[in-house]
């Protein structure tokens, strides 16, 4: 049976003591602050060929790729003044989920903010399983985190046949997020023709910057 080890500095409490001008003050102690940032992480629902990626390490080949890197660096920089999201754009293997999830790796690790990350495919499917008579969780469950989130990932939007209730279903959620200014990051392979261009702007209207790859 595995012991899990005590702080030598906190003894567990999560709190040190500090004097300040004669006074004591307590302030959290760094095994809190590790242990709430690997909590985040686990709950960011970021799938494993994914979990290694960081700004640091994207591989840029072309003008394209530079831009889109430096302006994810400057939202991580800027969060959480940051005004509105960023919509990743362009065919599989450019590196869009790459920069997305680099964006909420270094925001989880660097400024606390509560991220999780949902297969647009994965998000659709996990709600149409709630209208079963069989099924113990309700749509809200499902939505919840989504929500509640500070910073959500919708990767592959569009990679599902879009029907009515499917664009509802996006519209309900990106302006739910965006009435309380809560950050959404998107990333799409829809191609740049006209009308598929002016369906994806009907989306991301109030979603963010569009950057494509």
């Amino acid at each position: 049976m595995n012991e899990q080890k005590v702080c030598g500095k906190c003894q567990g409490t999560g709190w040190l003591l500090e004097d300040a001008g004669g006074s004591q003050v307590a302030k959290r102690c760094v095994c809190f602050t590790e242990r709430w940032k690997q909590s985040l992480l686990e709950q960011a629902n970021i799938p494993q060929r994914y979990q290694a990626c960081r700004l640091d390490n994207f591989e840029v080949h072309n003008d394209s790729h530079r831009d889109a890197l430096k302006i994810s660096r400057q939202f991580v920089k800027n969060y959480p003044a940051q005004e509105v999201g960023l919509v990743f754009i362009g065919p599989c293997g450019v590196g869009k989920t790459h920069l997305a999830v680099s964006i909420i790796q270094e925001l989880m690790r660097a400024k606390d903010a509560a991220c999780i990350f949902y297969d647009f495919r994965d998000l659709i499917r996990e709600i149409q399983s709630t209208f079963t008579p069989e099924s113990t969780l309700s749509e809200s469950d499902v939505l919840a985190p989504v929500f509640s989130s500070d910073v959500l990932v919708l990767d592959e939007l569009g990679a599902k046949r879009t029907t009515a209730w499917v664009e509802e279903t996006v519209f309900y959620i990106i302006n739910h997020r965006y009435n309380h200014k809560k950050m959404t990051l998107f990333t799409t392979n829809y191609p740049d023709t006209e009308e598929e261009e002016d369906k994806r702007d009907s989306f991301y209207k109030k979603g963010g910057d569009s950057l494509i790859d």
